[in-house]
């Protein structure tokens, strides 16, 4: 049995990287080229890819953060369909402050 420590030194490697990288490439112009086709095809394959290339890809990480940094809302809903913990994060603080100003405002009007 592999350990954690020997899977991340596995996917450290170059080639693997490279690979996950073409992999996702791969996936995105297949879900292209099946997405006339009618229902959800396109997206089961275009998303993970995007994961992939958002793994492996510094410059896909730097025009991900631009893109959420002008586009919020959707930055926010990418997060949570990539299943990021930063999302999880992010959102239980969301929760938390909401939860707050509920007191607050329950507290006013009493």
């Amino acid at each position: 049995m592999l350990t954690g420590r020997e899977i991340k030194r596995f996917f450290d490697k170059a080639w693997v990287e490279w690979g996950m990288f073409a992999l996702g490439v791969l996936l995105i112009i297949a879900g292209i080229i099946v997405a006339p086709i009618p229902g959800p095809g396109g997206v089961f394959l275009i998303a993970p890819g995007v994961a992939l290339i958002l793994r492996t890809s510094m410059w896909a990480k730097r025009r991900y953060v631009k893109m959420k940094r002008w586009q919020p809302k959707a930055g926010r809903y990418t997060d949570l369909a990539l299943r990021r913990k930063s999302a999880r994060r992010r959102e239980a603080i969301r929760k938390a402050e909401r939860r707050q100003q509920r007191q607050r405002n329950k507290g006013r009007n009493d």
